[in-house]
Formats: C-alpha cells, structure tokens, sequence
C-alpha cells in the first residue's frame, strides 16, 4: 500500500477493511488485555484462541488467556508455574522471562520462550509442551540456538526454530521432542534498518513463508515488517510497503496508542486475519505505567499478496470493525474478600521465586509473614500483587500487623522494580507503638512522606487513588470518613523513568519480624 493510499485510509477510518460475511459483531476496545501483558503470542485450535505474554521478574510465568472471540479474554493458568520450570533468582524488571511464543501441532501444545538471567548454564531459550493448555506443562528443554524472542514454525513433520543470536533473524530445524539442532543455523532476514531485528514468527499462505518481525526497539519507534520467500530458508523479499503496523507517523503523533510492535497473526476459523500486538498508552509527559499491554487489529491482503492492517497500519482505542461472534467476560472490577479464598487465582503474581510457608490463607483473612527481604531487596520479599492495569483506579484495602519487632512493616506496595516503588504500610516503632507510614524509594532517593500514630494492632483501611498523574493516599480508622496522608508523582514509576521492561504491580507484602493480616482488597477502574 502506498503512503498515499494509506493517508486516503486514515481519512476515511480505514475503511479498505473488507469483513468476512461470517462477521456478524462490530466494533471492540483496545487494549484487549491491559495493564502489563506484553509480547502476545496468539494460536488457534478449532474455535479456540490461547494467547501468552512475557512476565520478566514475575512468578507465575507467562499467563495463558483462552477466547472464543479474540476481544474478550479469560486467564486459565499460567505456564510456568513451578520453580523448577522457572528459576529467577535475583531477576529485576529487566531481566527472567522474555517474549514467548504458543503453538500447536498434533495434538500439543508448545510455549517456547527465553530466561534472561536465569538460563540453564549457556543457554537461555527453551521450551515446555502440554495436552492441555490450562496444564499442566512439562519441565523444560532447552536449546542451543540463542537470542531472544524465540518461535517455532511446524510443517510436514519438521519443527523449525526462529530466533535472533545475532543482529537478524536466524533459523534451524530442531526436534520437538528432545530439542536437539538438527541444522545448523541461518540468517534469513536482516529487517528493514531498523534498530534490534526481533520478535520473528513464520507463517505460510498461498505458496509464501511470510517473516513477521519487530524493529526499532520495544520504544516509540517501535514498528512491525513482513518480509516473504518461496523457501523457508529464503531468500525473502521485504514488504514494499513496510512497515505494517508503526506509530511514529504524522497521522498516529497525537494517538492515545504508542510503542506498536512485536507482533503475531491469527486466521479465524472463518478465514479472517488478526493480529495482536504489544503497544503503550502514554501518561503525563509521554511516560507510561501500565506496562506494554495487549492490542487487537484486524487484516487484510492486498493484492500483491501483503497483509494491511486496519487498513492503513495504524490501531486505535475504539475499533470500528467487523468482528467474530462477542462472548463478553467478567469485568476488571474485583472485590477479595481473603477469609473466603483458599488459594491466589491465576491473576496473582509475587517477585522472583516466592516462599509460599509465608502465605497463608486463614480466617482472618490473607496472613503474611515477613522476612528479612523488603521491597528494596533483590531476593523474593513476601508480596503478593496484581498488574495496574487502568491509569485511572481505586484500590482500598483493610489490614492490620501483629508479633512485630522493631522496624517490621506491612502494607501496600505500587512496585515497579526494586529501585522504583511507592509503600503505604504500619511499622512497628521501638517503643512497640505503630504509625501508618508513606514513603518512596526512588533509585537512589528515599524517604517519608507522611507518618501518623496508629493504635498497635489495630485495623488500617487504605485507599489508593490512581490517575493521570498522581497517586493520591487515603487512610481510615474505626469506621472514620478517609484523611488524605498526600500525593505522589506518576511519573516516577513510570518505564521511562524507572527503566526495566515492566510496568506496575500493586499488593500486599509484609517485611521483618511480623505478620501482616489482610482482611479484604478491591480494585475499581474508573467509569
């Protein structure tokens, strides 16, 4: 497509998008997954859609989603959810699980993905099978090829293995039992210029191995290119029209939407085209929170055997299209009422790999015991946290902290890394009294915001006020009307600020010699 055809499609909506006759829903929101949910990979098995995502220093690993309809989807586990599949060690935002990929052949399924930081000695990319996508998953088998962003492409009996050791895109036959090389490895593609070639995944339409990567970094200028061959082994031809998806454009400057890329196509079973793909929404000053989250975005061929995005490769918030048959979920809103549950649903995660005898469910409610790992230590303090997942929010909850020594807290944590959080928690003072403290760990900033006295052992109910640009702290007791403790910037937290490739998590922890006790937590998005 040429610019000028695809400056006619943004004027008139988009409209070169020719639904399928089986469509019979319309328009959806982006994003379809929010909060921090990057790097999707999507496959589909019948009428069924499963789609995966990255989780970086987070255990449980990769969180798999099942659909019916590509828009609304359901959390049915998590991949990698024992240490032996995933170890973190002392992983940050920046490192533990990148970009996995999902697929299916013959009646199994393959998450193959990279653990940064954490590998099985040289190694860092490996895979897990199961029969079943809720799981569970097999241990892990590892591979020689190297990169990140790794994907397999299944044909005729062969599995072929895609990832990029060098500046490029690299292939090799492997085999999917044993993981075992079976070729030696091939660059096939370089991309277009562009800075960091990721993110590949092979896919093959009408006699064409389509090459489906990410270039100009996971940042702004991150984009989507295609590139195709008559040969898995190439040479391939790149898309004239490159890139398909990318935002870094006059007609996408003042887009809600920013940082498209590392994308992965999906034909319905009414022979539609899809794509997911990660993308950002900026906050105050361009800065972003809620993490690289999950986009949906329809396609179509041209005639020259390319695929377009939406027409004129951009997405938006609200997407007018035709869409397969909706099978709406739950809402975001969520009320835990501790005392009633038994165990964490699939939605929670904890830091590197948590020591579950410090979590338990009694009822009182959710009891943590603390240890010597904090919110600033690189170990596995005891937190359990949900993604932000809405820049406009409430979240309150009621706590109180018992068999505390000296310098003991438990509270709420808006955690982005270890060198980047906000605290909202009782400490024990030394004189066995408690006070309801503020504070911020800022790299190597630190300090309190507010401090005010508590009766030991009593009941704290804390509201968290999320917005554009502020968080705003509210503490009650006894029943009472909330009393604002203060306000704290956005931006601080933000990725752009704070660095690694996360966003932000908000929860429970409990640190030093105690047990926090957690009664209940809601989270409301905004209206």
């Amino acid at each position: 497509m040429t610019i000028a055809k695809r400056l006619l499609a943004a004027l008139t909506g988009g409209c070169l998008c020719i639904a399928a006759s089986a469509h019979i829903d319309r328009g959806y929101q982006n994003p379809i997954i929010p909060g921090m949910y990057p790097d999707p990979s999507v496959c589909r098995v019948g009428n069924d859609y499963y789609l995966v995502n990255s989780t970086f220093q987070y255990f449980p690993g990769v969180p798999i989603f099942h659909s019916n309809d590509l828009i609304h989807w359901n959390q049915i586990g998590n991949v990698l959810d024992r240490p032996s599949q995933l170890p973190l060690k002392t992983a940050n935002a920046w490192l533990g699980i990148y970009a996995p990929t999902i697929r299916y052949n013959n009646g199994t399924y393959y998450m193959v993905t990279s653990n940064i930081g954490n590998s099985n000695g040289t190694k860092s990319n490996f895979f897990v099978t199961a029969t079943d996508p809720a799981g569970p998953w097999s241990e892990p088998i590892w591979l020689d090829q190297g990169g990140i962003d790794p994907s397999f492409y299944f044909e005729d009996g062969k599995c072929y293995f895609t990832s990029n050791p060098d500046i490029g895109i690299w292939l090799c036959e492997i085999d999917p039992k044993t993981g075992k090389q079976l070729s030696e490895s091939k660059l096939i593609w370089e991309g277009t210029g562009g800075r960091h070639p990721e993110a590949p995944h092979i896919y093959k339409k009408d006699g064409y191995y389509y090459l489906v990567i990410a270039e100009g970094g996971t940042e702004m200028g991150h984009m989507v290119t295609i590139a195709r061959s008559r040969d898995i082994y190439g040479p391939y031809e790149a898309n004239p029209d490159n890139p398909i998806l990318y935002h870094q454009r006059k007609i996408t400057q003042a887009s809600p939407i920013q940082g498209t890329g590392h994308a992965d196509l999906v034909q319905a079973a009414d022979g539609s085209w899809w794509m997911v793909c990660l993308a950002f929404r900026p906050q105050i000053n361009g800065m972003h929170l809620t993490g690289r989250e999950t986009y949906l975005a329809p396609v179509e061929w041209n005639a020259d055997g390319w695929p377009v995005v939406n027409g004129n490769g951009t997405i938006s918030i609200d997407m007018d299209v035709p869409t397969l048959p909706q099978t709406p979920t739950k809402s975001r809103e969520a009320v835990y009422d501790f005392a009633r549950m038994t165990g964490f649903g699939h939605e929670w995660v904890h830091l590197r790999n948590p020591h579950f005898e410090n979590y338990r469910f009694t009822s009182r409610g959710l009891e943590l015991t603390g240890t010597s790992a904090t919110m600033t230590s690189i170990e596995s303090p005891t937190f359990a946290a949900l993604r932000q997942q809405d820049i406009d929010f409430t979240l309150t909850s009621t706590f109180s902290m018992t068999d505390a020594l000296p310098g003991a807290e438990a509270g709420i944590s808006i955690y982005m890394d270890v060198t980047s959080h906000y605290d909202l928690f009782i400490r024990e003072n030394a004189d066995s009294t408690q006070s309801l403290v503020l504070s911020y760990q800022l790299h190597s900033i630190s300090g309190n915001k507010a401090i005010v006295p508590l009766p030991a052992g009593e009941n704290v109910t804390v509201k968290i006020d999320g917005k554009d640009d502020r968080y705003t702290f509210s503490y009650s007791t006894g029943g009472a009307e909330f009393t604002t403790l203060g306000s704290l910037d956005t931006r601080f937290l933000s990725t752009e600020t704070a660095g690694g490739f996360t966003g932000v998590t908000i929860g429970a922890f409990a640190a030093g010699h105690c047990t926090g006790i957690f009664r209940n937590l809601s989270y409301t998005p905004a209206k």
